[in-house]
């Protein structure tokens, strides 16, 4: 760089100042230009992020003509560095996708595993949060405070379910390095409590790194009526016929990286795909469905072992695996009665179709990067199932799910009366646990069970045809969700940040795997590895892994104490399924596994160990921060929507009154006034042709109503509702009453309430029911009240 400067008669101090301050600055600003282009990127220390700006040399020179500016300052990745995309499935199991021997037709992850690598031992966490968690971080679930779930979160280190300043997520990594972010779909990462327009939103997709966020905030959502953000904001989702999320958070991935490829080609992208797919509820649309007529009615017991023969013809199990035992509480298909059979294969069939529809739309997007020429050099993970295979539907599945989160138990006969509307917008369903065991085909469990690879062993395709040169193989590595973000530095030529955004890091805990990618012989890096979710717990080092079932998924309460828990132990590399318990001929082998696993706890938070189940959801029991600890009193506004069940007043369980104040118009008044959740549980306080009513809808199965007999006049008029219950009882009934400007206009009883949770997607609306309806007396997308709102008041006593 020059710089011209007119010095004048300066002292001669003076003038070696200045000219010292400019050489200086000189190099500074060479050094950082030397970091924007493209033979010199190592120059940057980016061990420090955000990487600091040089000093501004001063420049004394009058007039701009006269002087050239100094080299702009920018942070770009290495040249060579990669797009990178991970697809997460949601709750898919090992043994189910056809890219690892499984029913579920998936051409597009066989696609990507044709032209690169599958890895055949993977391991997540047991759980969506957690391995979400340690995903986008690279650090231990229990390090991120992300012991389970955020709706079950605690006051205890490991378990507070927000993620620490000192575990900075890789999308800030990259972002800081240069790549543009963005992420699509559910995100389960951000503490319940925190999900409003309070925040704080330093946990939020968009403060963590993404750029870009469109998707949902939550465990799951109703993929045909979800509750929806973009950044910050929630958002409508598009109103048009036949709406599905699966398919309008892939044509906004797809737009977002057409638009940043248009105007930026040569600026490489982290793209995180993480469709609610196939999370329950399993929502497809119905063409998909029929695609698995009768490919089901053969049962789960054939089914594994059919799945089973195909792995080990692909090779993604090794030659001899037997078939690990099935849980004792999974009856064999041979016993079931007929309508057992049909319900229970229906609702297979509408599994695998949400899967193949879901691997549909992830090779949409992966066909939209291929047309765009930039597939050469994308790092793809397509990461099949974050967890087991879910077995949360219990023996005969769900028709609405959130019975399986209230201790309301569903009867075959009942579920059968839903047949045709399992699948669609009328459903909120969920399939029989004994198609999770086989989903996890060879494994014993599940989903949650931490303890046993049916709980944490997934599918993993790995496609970089610029990085990789074999094709088509298989990779028997052992490798855990918490190296796919070193992996990723490492292939992006980055190294591991020691500050991020002024905050010394916790070193990232994950080993990459980049050294497997080109060496199939290669020898495991990743040698020791705890697991421990709602106290199923394993420990796995150099081979063998020790570990105890404390709860199985559909099990309301612990075996047994934790300290009284039967352990198993097993030689992985000699037995794939874990079918033979070697604790009885090992003892001393246990016992130095048992102990390697509390030393690691230790190290990673996970203790102390706490077995409450439904207590958990509760925040109070739990001890988290609750929005509206302390207080009995709520008043809302108008315009108040998507109010999450974790930032609402909780009136389960509780007496309680609602008293708006509202403006009836002249033509008379219709909609809304308050409500919370919606078809599958919730409640309602409306009018219908002007007069109020309540209405409390107990799990879609049950719906009592409230109702005044006399239309309001217009003008102002204060509506209050009042329940008192037959006692604390969670779920229990009780006395209901409407009074309009203090005088009684109706009562009734509420038989039956929901003790635990309401919705896992759908929050509380003032003015709308926003998303689904909680009552038949009012349309889906037409319930705004035609009046005005002045305010409500909800009080509990």
């Amino acid at each position: 760089m020059t710089t011209r400067v007119t010095l004048g008669a300066l002292p001669l101090v003076v003038l070696a100042a200045i000219l010292g301050f400019l050489a200086g600055s000189d190099r500074s600003i060479e050094q950082a230009r030397a970091g924007t282009e493209a033979d010199g990127p190592s120059a940057l220390d980016r061990s420090v992020l955000p990487i600091p700006e040089p000093p501004t040399p001063a420049i004394t020179e009058l007039d701009a003509r006269n002087v050239k500016p100094p080299a702009r300052f920018e942070v770009k990745p290495p040249p060579s560095a990669p797009n990178v995309v991970v697809i997460l499935i949601d709750d898919m199991g090992f043994g189910q996708s056809s890219a690892f021997g499984g029913p579920i037709h998936m051409p597009h992850a066989e696609r990507l595993a044709k032209g690169g690598l599958r890895y055949n031992q993977f391991h997540t966490t047991a759980l969506c949060s957690p391995t979400r968690a340690a995903l986008l971080t690279g650090r231990n679930h229990h390090v991120c405070n992300m012991g389970s779930i955020t709706e079950t979160a605690t006051a205890f280190p490991g378990q507070t379910g927000q993620r620490p300043d000192n575990v900075a997520p890789l999308a800030e990594m990259l972002r800081l390095n240069g790549y543009a972010t963005a992420a699509f779909g559910k995100s389960h990462e951000t503490a319940a409590w925190e999900v409003s327009v309070s925040g704080p939103t330093n946990r939020w997709p968009t403060r963590s790194g993404f750029d870009m966020f469109y998707g949902f905030l939550g465990g799951e959502a109703n993929q045909w009526a979800p509750t929806l953000y973009e950044g910050l904001n929630p958002v409508e989702p598009p109103r048009k016929p036949n709406y599905h999320f699966l398919t309008d958070m892939t044509d906004r991935a797809i737009g977002w990286t057409k638009a940043l490829k248009s105007l930026t080609p040569q600026k490489p992208f982290f793209l995180y795909y993480a469709p609610g797919a196939t999370h329950a509820p399993h929502h497809v649309p119905r063409e998909w469905i029929k695609h698995y007529a009768g490919k089901f009615d053969q049962g789960w017991d054939k089914l594994r072992e059919e799945t089973l023969a195909r792995q080990q013809a692909q090779g993604v199990v090794p030659p001899g695996t037997k078939l690990a035992r099935k849980p004792a509480a999974i009856k064999d298909w041979d016993t079931l009665s007929a309508d057992e059979k049909k319900l229970f294969a229906h609702q297979m069939e509408v599994f695998a179709a949400y899967g193949e529809f879901a691997d549909h739309e992830a090779g949409r997007l992966i066909q939209a990067i291929d047309d765009l020429g930039q597939l050469e050099n994308t790092l793809v993970f397509y990461i099949l199932g974050d967890n087991g295979a879910s077995a949360e539907g219990g023996p005969n599945g769900l028709f609405n799910e959130m019975t399986y989160f209230n201790n309301v138990p569903e009867k075959v006969a009942d579920i059968l009366t839903h047949y045709d509307e399992l699948g669609g917008p009328e459903s909120y369903g969920h399939y029989a646990a004994g198609w999770a065991v086989a989903g996890d085909t060879p494994f014993t469990w599940t989903k949650q069970v931490a303890s046993n690879y049916g709980g944490t062993r997934n599918g993993l395709v790995v496609h970089w045809p610029k990085g990789i040169r074999s094709k088509g193989e298989i990779r028997a590595q052992w490798h855990h969700v918490i190296d796919v973000a070193p992996t990723i530095l490492e292939a992006a030529g980055l190294p591991e940040p020691r500050s991020v955004n002024g905050t010394p890091q916790r070193p990232i805990e994950g080993v990459s795997f980049v050294y497997s990618f080109n060496d199939a012989q290669a020898r495991d890096r990743h040698t020791t590895q705890y697991f421990e979710i709602f106290c199923n717990r394993a420990i796995y080092h150099d081979g063998w892994l020790a570990g105890t079932v404390h709860r199985a998924p559909w099990e309301y309460a612990p075996r047994t104490r934790l300290a009284l828990d039967q352990w198993e132990l097993y030689n992985t590399r000699g037995d794939f399924s874990l079918a033979h318990d070697l604790a009885a001929a090992e003892p001393e082998k246990l016992k130095e596994l048992q102990a390697l696993f509390l030393k690691e706890a230790v190290r990673f938070h996970v203790l102390p160990l706490d077995d409450r189940t439904l207590e958990r959801i509760n925040s109070t029991m739990a001890g988290r921060p609750d929005l509206m600890a302390g207080r009995n009193t709520l008043t809302l506004y108008q315009g108040m929507t998507g109010m999450s069940e974790n930032a609402f007043i909780d009136l389960k369980n509780r007496a309680h009154s609602i008293t708006a104040e509202v403006e009836i118009p002249s033509q008379g008044a219709n909609g809304v006034v308050l409500c919370q959740a919606g078809r599958f549980g919730g409640w309602s306080l409306y009018f219908k042709e002007s007069k109020p009513r309540y209405t409390y809808n107990f799990l879609g199965l049950e719906r009592y109503t409230i109702a005044a007999d006399r239309a309001l006049p217009a003008g102002p008029a204060t509506l209050r509702f009042e329940f008192e219950p037959d006692s604390n009882k969670p779920g229990s009934g009780g006395r209901a009453a409407l009074f309009v400007n203090g005088q009684k206009a109706a009562e009734g009883r509420i038989e039956r309430t929901q003790g635990f949770m309401y919705s896992a997607d759908e929050g509380a609306d003032v003015g709308v029911d926003a998303a689904t309806p909680v009552t038949t007396d009012y349309k889906e997308d037409d319930n705004r009240f035609t009046g005005a709102i002045k305010k409500v008041v909800v009080e509990r006593k």
